[in-house]
């Protein structure tokens, strides 16, 4: 039986054409058999050298939005990666440098973003696809999670968070801001200025104007209406005259008649 030689942990490993030494718990960037491709980022659970001094780490991968099995959404942040439970063994010669993976947290408090930050804040099942933690808050008035690398401006009131093109606002504009007030919040003002006397000719006026109208019209209506009926009244008296003429001219002529017969 062919006896293997032992390998031993090794405390750290030097990149080779940098000054840069890797530790276990480091992130590092990892070379793509795919040079086109965008460097693997992995986190260093051990380095372990055989009796040739033949380096390999074990590392445990982060993957990109992209590499997931349900891809990238619209609120991953370029800078997003899922820390997995995909294990592997590599040389460490694929090591091309570091990498710093912040918390979600630390990463918003980020001043300045260099090249080599990113932040996690999820967990990926690689077998499954599924995420940990599956539920994260939501904010502004399309209800997502938020995307860190993305500028985002708070109500004064509310103190709720919304992305500048979902408030019908530009970044230049969302840069320049002093204060902002949400549509509701702002709403909530005009109807308060209205409640103590302010623009109220503004909102009651064309209401006045309307019924004035209305007032007018019937009034003519009713104008209408009683020389209508006074020119009935008249039509109606003149016919029954006429009618009335009409039964007393026979007697007057018979009158007449009869007193000239005598």
């Amino acid at each position: 039986m062919v006896k293997t030689k032992a390998k031993k942990d090794i405390d750290s490993y030097a990149i080779k054409g940098t000054s840069n030494v890797v530790c276990p718990g480091d992130c590092v960037l990892m070379r793509p058999s795919d040079s086109e491709k965008a460097p693997y980022v992995a986190k260093v659970e051990k380095i372990e050298a055989d009796h040739r001094n033949n380096v390999k780490v074990r590392v445990r991968w982060y993957y990109r939005p992209e590499e997931s099995i349900g891809g990238r959404r619209q609120f991953h942040g370029p800078k997003e990666l899922f820390i997995s439970d995909h294990y592997d063994v590599q040389s460490a010669h694929t090591i091309e440098g570091k990498c710093v993976v912040h918390s979600f947290k630390n990463y918003t408090k980020l001043e300045n973003v260099e090249l080599e930050d990113y932040f996690c804040r999820f967990e990926y099942k690689a077998a499954t696809g599924g995420f940990s933690p599956d539920r994260v808050a939501v904010f502004c008035k399309c209800e997502m999670p938020y995307n860190p690398d993305d500028l985002i401006v708070q109500c004064e009131r509310c103190k709720d968070w919304f992305h500048p093109y979902c408030v019908d606002m530009s970044i230049e504009q969302a840069k320049k801001l002093d204060h902002f007030l949400c549509l509701d919040c702002s709403s909530d003002d005009d109807v308060k200025r209205s409640s103590n006397g302010c623009s109220l000719s503004m909102t009651f006026e064309p209401k006045v104007e309307a019924k004035r109208r209305k007032s007018n019209a019937m009034e003519d209506l009713s104008t209408r209406a009683c020389v209508a009926l006074f020119c009935f009244a008249l039509a109606f008296f003149f016919r029954e005259l006429t009618l009335m003429e009409a039964m007393l001219r026979p007697r007057m002529l018979g009158e007449l008649l009869e007193g000239w017969r005598t």
